[in-house]
């Protein structure tokens, strides 16, 4: 590992100019590739204290040997070498797209004598005119096949073109009027060139005029009495609208425009691309690429436009680019794209309308791009095996931990305080043994201790140490504690009172079923236990288990920052490689547990906000709730009967009055409605239609919160 300032260069020999950088290791490999608008200022960025530098930064910096710089005249210069280099060197450091498959591409080879239409993969070539791609090849050949009865281009190979010329003979195609048959001398080269342009024209979007050209022939043949060619046009514009209807019109005034989005995690980032000709889409690919340097998405989307535009021209750029971000600055990157078409090119955010809609649209794309990566890629058993077993080579297991549990802890600004428990088996989800948890502190209160704060250690504590409170109760009722062994006593260790898991009643027996009677599925333990969060939360798990007396079960956290693991009793953290399937399966294993906690705390938080005083009676369902409200026309009235009037509504048999006549003494008056025209106490009559009352009015739900210190999920 290198000391940066081994080769710092002195301030004063960079230049403050446009220019292009290179880092090379010590065997003179480039390692890193970057430009800048000023390379003294972005150089002094790099060696400064690597305490201050992203650990991605910090790793290629220590890696590298030595720096060296190309001063360029503008921006645009430096945007085009970066290209180039990064094509050349394939430095290790920088993003690269890789495509998750090789897309086909339908292909007019204009550069022959006879020009063929086929399907094409891998590198371009000159002199061909490309189309999509596609998702898939038969795709390409339903479309080709509905055009070459309007557009009888040749389709075959060369070996089968030249065995036709050789014997007088056209093939198959040619007898069904599917190939105008330039091996036979059937066209010229001139007329078969001009057949192929015509079909290139409709490929790329030019279909109107075609069409209307061809109709107008069409009632020229009729009107001249020649049915038979009026027929034959007739069903070549059926064959056209066809083959157009394949791709349907998403932008209604034809734009040309490629749309570009971006989804991303710590680790991983993946970009779909939509390109649509003709305000049709006529291709759609994507790519998937390692975060190997700290990157925002303005500069995800640089280097992806980089790679999809680097080495096109003239109209496969198209007049607008749409993109989630725009490189900083933006200026150099359209240019640069304007100098490929050589036209002006539009670099913008869709902001509106029909264009904003097809970029949700790609955006959702994108996601499901990333996830399908990530499945497949978590999915393979031997990717699954090296994972568990890159794990506990990290953490010093004795064995693969085929079982994984792990925790988060979800609230907002302390409200609505819940966890969740996920469970990983094999490196698959095993969701039948999810579980959440209701976290109430001390006292049974709903916020976290102290009542300020967002005590998540606490809540760490609470729900690691009530998950194996249960895994020892069930040990225990199954028989099997050895012969003098310690049973730990059941209840909190630090006196405070635990909430319900699931919904099931508290308590040492009816915590281990479920409504029905069946045991909860508590009695496994896992071999790993991964909570989220660094050091406070890891030791409150390993505090928790400690105060239950169990050893054998290890304990690691992953924060999410800068995806650190972290061990108990640790200063310093384990970083796994970036490449590493252990820290892949991890991080899976995190945002489940994140995204299942999340879940259950935004549908607690809406039921609260919705939650009316019939809510807090046990045993009563929705329907004699409406039943109730129905009978007395409102809550204001119900609170005012008696327990005998309560009891002659269908259902409620005396008890049950009892009980809802107890919850509505202790639920507190609404306050009085006001006519906010006239200022005057509305009366019952004029309160909420019977099918819902005061407190059962629903209340809009927040779809997001604020980012910010005030109110922040987690």
């Amino acid at each position: 590992m290198a000391d940066p300032s081994s080769y710092r260069p002195k301030p004063g020999d960079i230049p403050d100019s446009p220019g292009v950088y290179r880092f090379r290791d010590e065997h003179r490999r480039v390692i890193y590739v970057g430009k800048a608008k000023s390379l003294r200022q972005r150089l002094a960025n790099y060696f400064q204290d690597l305490a201050n530098l992203h650990p991605r930064t910090r790793s290629m910096v220590t890696t590298a040997a030595s720096v060296e710089w190309t001063v360029v005249s503008t921006e645009v210069e430096a945007l085009q070498l970066e290209y180039s280099w990064i094509k050349e060197f394939d430095p290790r450091f920088n993003v690269k797209y890789r495509d998750d498959k090789s897309y086909p591409y339908l292909a007019v080879t204009m550069n022959e004598e006879f020009p063929r239409v086929q399907v094409m993969r891998g590198h371009k070539k000159k002199g061909v005119r490309y189309f999509g791609p596609y998702g898939h090849a038969w795709a390409i050949r339903d479309t080709v096949d509905l055009l070459l009865r309007v557009f009888p281009v040749r389709t075959c190979s060369a070996g089968v073109f030249k065995n036709a010329a050789r014997t007088g003979r056209p093939c198959l195609l040619g007898y069904i009027g599917k190939c105008s048959a330039p091996c036979v001398g059937r066209v010229s080269a001139e007329e078969h060139r001009e057949l192929a342009e015509d079909f290139s024209d409709f490929m790329a979007g030019r279909t109107g005029t075609y069409l209307r050209r061809l109709e107008k022939q069409m009632t020229e043949a009729a009107d001249e009495m020649e049915y038979e060619r009026a027929a034959r046009l007739r069903d070549d514009i059926g064959a056209l609208k066809k083959a157009m209807e394949k791709s349907a019109v998403v932008l209604a005034d034809a734009t040309d425009a490629d749309l570009v989005a971006v989804a991303e995690d710590e680790l991983e980032a993946a970009v779909q691309i939509f390109h649509v000709r003709g305000g049709r889409v006529r291709g759609q690919r994507g790519w998937v690429t390692d975060k190997v340097e700290d990157v925002t998405t303005a500069a995800l989307v640089e280097h992806a436009l980089q790679q999809l535009y680097g080495e096109e021209s003239g109209d496969a750029v198209p007049k607008e680019v749409l993109v989630p971000a725009l490189p900083d600055p933006v200026e150099p990157v359209q240019e640069w794209l304007t100098e490929r078409r050589g036209s002006s090119v539009s670099l913008r955010i869709p902001q509106r309308g029909d264009k904003k809609a097809l970029m949700e649209t790609v955006q959702r794309n994108a996601q499901q791009g990333l996830v399908l990566h990530k499945t497949r890629r978590a999915s393979d058993l031997t990717t699954r095996s090296r994972a568990l077993e890159e794990i506990a080579e990290a953490l010093d297991l004795d064995s693969a931990p085929l079982r994984i549990e792990c925790y988060d802890i979800s609230h907002l600004q302390g409200d609505d305080v819940v966890a969740s428990m996920v469970v990983f088996e094999d490196g698959l989800q095993r969701k039948s043994e999810y579980r959440r948890f209701q976290i109430k502190g001390r006292a049974g209160d709903t916020r976290l201790w102290h009542g300020e704060g967002q005590d998540d250690v606490r809540s760490m504590h609470e729900v690691i140490t009530r998950r194996f409170r249960r895994y020892l109760a069930e040990k225990e009722k199954t028989g099997e504690w050895a012969d003098g062994e310690d049973v730990p006593a059941d209840g909190p260790t630090d006196g405070s009172t635990h909430g319900s898991i699931d919904g099931a009643p508290g308590g040492p027996v009816g915590a281990l079923v479920e409504d029905d009677g069946r045991p909860k599925r508590f009695a496994y333990p896992p071999q790993l236990v991964v909570v989220d969060g660094g050091q406070p939360q890891v030791a409150a798990a390993q505090r928790a288990l400690d105060e239950l007396g169990i050893d054998d079960i290890a304990v690691c956290g992953l924060a999410k920052r800068l995806e650190e693991v972290w061990l108990p009793g640790e200063d310093d953290p384990v970083v796994l490689p970036r490449s590493s399937e252990g820290l892949y399966l991890l991080q899976r294993v995190r945002d489940e547990a994140h995204r299942f906690a999340i879940t259950y705390q935004r549908t607690r938080r809406a039921k609260r906000f919705r939650a009316g005083p019939l809510d807090d009676v046990p045993g009563l369902g929705e329907t004699r709730k409406q039943a109730l409200i129905k009978h007395f026309g409102s809550v204001k009235r119900l609170r005012s009967a008696t327990i005998d009037q309560i009891c002659g509504v269908p259902g409620i048999g005396r008890k049950t009055a009892e009980t809802i006549a107890a919850a509505l003494a202790r639920a507190a008056p609404p306050a009085p409605a006001v006519n906010t025209a006239t200022g005057e106490i509305m009366e019952d009559e004029e309160e909420a239609p019977p099918a819902t009352t005061a407190g059962d009015a629903e209340t809009p739900v927040p779809t997001s919160v604020p980012d910010d210190r005030r109110g922040q999920e987690t």
